[in-house]
């Protein structure tokens, strides 16, 4: 039986135990009611990832669509698709495959507090994308780790060695990480546990910008990171999402992570994505991120 909105009459069905749900009969627009809208946000908040088959948005309805929900934002850093406002487009026939785990743009203080995807080329098999619950992964913490949890901070950023987490990369793809997607350098501490300003659940903000914990050495962190990571990620945490050309998937970006498979060989997948602007983390002590370094990245000196 579907899970019925009892206001917006939204038809939900549950794709998952603790994540996800697939909304069907609607078709998304720039024009949808408030009521409509206000089904989507509870939908989302309660189920973190929600999911629309075959739609017909080309991007300017993505875009429209993106504007009801809140303000977009563009990537800090990587160009906006050709002929679109704020889409970023991923296209593995330039390597962009974001096959780690990770929350959305927290090298940032206001990370986006949503995120809508859109499949435009998909393989015929791979390609899917898995979202995990923070929310619940948190509440799976054994309490003494919970409270070491909620007292860590955490330095994020987006000028890491991509070699070493992306060994397969191409020279170019790294020179792409180095040139453009790090071509303004950010680090920002954001709290590891953070309330969410909707639900006021308690989430983990972790994935793969963390560069250390603040306080702890580089090896400490590897291994306490490892540690909490491993919950985000369980099996039972998550949600897989087998795409189909004209799909689309809206998740609460401060209350999930994801991760897109990269097992489609040189098939090509095309993706486009909107962020809707978010708000600044909160600890449970109330204390909010900060940006500590936004800088231009040095052209690196040529070799004598």
């Amino acid at each position: 039986m579907g899970d019925l909105h009892p206001d917006a009459g939204l038809d939900l069905r549950p794709v998952a135990g603790r994540i996800g749900a697939e909304i069907r009969g609607l078709r998304l627009s720039g024009d949808l009611g408030a009521e409509t809208l206000d089904g989507l946000r509870a939908a989302l908040h309660r189920h973190k990832v929600i999911f629309l088959r075959g739609q017909d948005l080309d991007d300017a309805g993505q875009e429209a669509f993106a504007r009801s929900l809140g303000d977009p934002v563009a990537h800090p850093t990587q160009p906006v698709a050709t002929g679109a406002d704020f889409l970023l487009e991923l296209d593995s026939a330039r390597g962009q495959r974001a096959n780690s785990w990770h929350t959305d743009v927290t090298f940032v203080d206001a990370y986006p507090q949503a995120s809508i995807l859109r499949a435009v080329t998909v393989p015929e098999f791979g390609g899917d994308t898995i979202w995990a619950n923070t929310a619940t992964a948190y509440l799976d913490l054994p309490a003494p780790l919970r409270g070491l949890a909620d007292q860590l901070w955490a330095l994020h950023s987006n000028d890491y060695d991509y070699a070493a987490s992306h060994p397969e990369a191409t020279a170019e793809r790294l020179r792409y990480h180095r040139e453009v997607f790090a071509s303004t350098v950010y680090e920002t501490e954001h709290p590891v546990v953070r309330v969410h300003p909707v639900t006021g659940e308690r989430t983990l903000v972790l994935g793969h910008f963390v560069r250390r914990f603040l306080g702890l050495s580089a090896n400490e962190s590897a291994q306490l990171f490892a540690t909490l990571q491993a919950y985000v990620t369980r099996p039972e945490n998550t949600v897989r999402w087998q795409w189909r050309a004209g799909d689309v998937a809206i998740w609460d970006n401060r209350a999930t992570q994801h991760y897109a498979v990269n097992d489609y060989g040189d098939r090509r997948r095309v993706v486009r994505r909107a962020t809707i602007a978010g708000d600044i983390p909160a600890a449970i002590d109330g204390r909010r991120s900060v940006t500590r370094v936004k800088a231009a990245r040095q052209p690196e000196a040529a070799a004598a």
